[in-house]
Formats: structure tokens, sequence, C-alpha cells
């Protein structure tokens, strides 16, 4: 309501300036984005002439063609992203998944596109210009989102975990761009109350796990392209892998160590050392 922004887009788009606020609040919870983008709208869109006239000079009348029905895309793709929107949130709120900004962003801004595909068989007025709009918020949205992790330099660049024992492994590793090594052979199978558990979620690069020789190994990948290569056995990569030498901290059958794996794109190897 400051700068009339909202107004101006519904003016313009034929989408309720309600609609769009809850879009920019929206994006200012996701990494304070919407506050960046409206100011820019602020102060690139051009004021509303209508009504104005220069001192000493009347205002033209310009007859306007009648105005054809009003297209239902743009209404149904604005109630279709709210609803994905909020079906994510839920599902980051009650279940372990962690969508992050980025994911909601590329989500909406895929409802987005499927509502401009819609209006190229639509002949309603106003059926492209708000949506067009809306879709350059969500990608400056989705490339700031994108960025950040970037500039700190935590998702890009080669990278080696070793902890020392089993209290120094983290619950979950995460790999952006670049390889990733992941060594767990200072952590002793021997004295375990517990299997070791983790989870490494790696993006771009080769991804290598080197495990003891002695332990046992209960192992889930899901990997995308590239070679796999799980002890020396190629792509069989599901399931549990005994160790040699030693005993599990249970029985034969009981892993002292549970790995998920999930990796994007390149070779993932799972070694013993």
């Amino acid at each position: 309501m400051l700068g009339g922004v909202c107004g101006g887009l519904a003016e313009y788009s034929g989408i309720d300036a309600l609609l769009w606020r809850v879009g920019f609040v929206a994006l200012t919870f996701a990494g304070g984005s919407g506050v960046l983008v409206y100011l820019l709208l602020w102060l690139l869109m051009p004021a509303d002439p209508v009504g104005v006239a220069a001192p000493g000079r009347a205002v033209a009348a310009v007859a306007r063609p009648p105005a054809g029905p009003r297209s239902p895309v743009p209404g149904v793709t604005i109630a279709g992203l709210l609803i994905v929107v909020g079906i994510l949130v839920l599902l980051m709120n009650l279940t372990p998944w962690d969508i992050g900004a980025r994911g909601i962003l590329g989500a909406a801004l895929l409802v987005v596109g499927a509502g401009l595909v819609a209006t190229a068989f639509s002949n309603g007025r106003r059926a492209k210009g708000g949506l067009i709009a809306l879709g350059a918020v969500l990608s400056v949205a989705l490339l700031v989102a994108s960025a950040e992790p970037w500039q700190h330099g935590s998702d890009m660049g080669d990278r080696t975990y070793r902890p020392a024992s089993a209290a120094e492994v983290s619950h979950v590793y995460h790999g952006g761009v670049g390889d990733m090594t992941v060594d767990l052979t200072q952590v002793s199978p021997a004295g375990l109350d517990g299997p070791v558990t983790t989870r490494i979620d790696h993006g771009f690069g080769d991804l290598q796990v080197v495990v003891p020789t002695s332990a046992d190994v209960r192992l889930t990948v899901d990997h995308g392209l590239g070679d796999l290569k799980v002890f020396d056995r190629g792509s069989a990569a599901q399931g549990f892998f005994p160790g040699t030498g030693s005993a599990s901290w249970t029985g034969d059958d009981q892993p002292e160590f549970v790995l998920t794996i999930d990796n994007g794109l390149g070779d993932v190897e799972v070694s013993r050392g």
C-alpha cells in the first residue's frame, strides 16, 4: 500500500491487489526478497497518468474499445500457486522434508509457467500481463535465493569429511557442486552402543564414501546420472554388506553403519579402507 505497486499491478493484470500483497509478503519471508522486489518496482514502474493534466491543458478523452470478458486463467493460476505453496509449507512443518526457499519459489514459478501456457488457449482480456509480471517477480526472487548460499561458499567446491569418532559423525552431510569425500575409517566399530547412522545428500560431482574394513554396513543409494560402485560389486547398491574380521555389535545380521546416499550427477563409490 505504500507505493501503490500492488494496486498498479492489479490494474494492469486484472488480478486482485490483495493477492499481489499476499505474494509480496510470501516473498518477504522467503529470504527477504519481497522487500527488494517491491522497492525496485516502486522505483521503476511508471506513475498512473489517468486524470492528471499539465497546467493549462485539458485532458483529452481517449475512446477505448469495449473490454471483452475477463479470462479466468490468472485467478485460477494464483489459486493454484497459493495451494501449492501452502502444501509445501505444511510438508516442511509436519515432515522432516526440508524444501527450502528455492524449492518453494521453484514450485511457484512452475505453476505460473503452466498458467502462461494455458493463456495461449484463452482469449480473455488481461490473461497474460499479470502472469508475466508475477513470473518475473518470482524469477528474480529465485535467483536471489539460489545465489545466497554461494555467496558464503557453502555449496560449491570440493570437500572432505573425516570424523574421528562416532560422536563426531553428522546426521546429514550436504554437498552442492564439487567432489565430496566422507571418510569414516577412523570411527572404530568396536564398543559402539548402536549403529552409526548418517545421510549424504550430494548434488553435482563425484562422491566417495569409505568405511572401516571390519564394519557391517546397511546401505541405501538413490543415484541419478553417473557410475555406481559399491564394495567392488558394481551397481548392487541396496542392502546389507557384512564386514571382514569382526562380528557386529549385536549379531551378524545387524549393521554398525547405516548409510543413506542421495546423489544427483556424478560417480559414486563406496569402499572399505
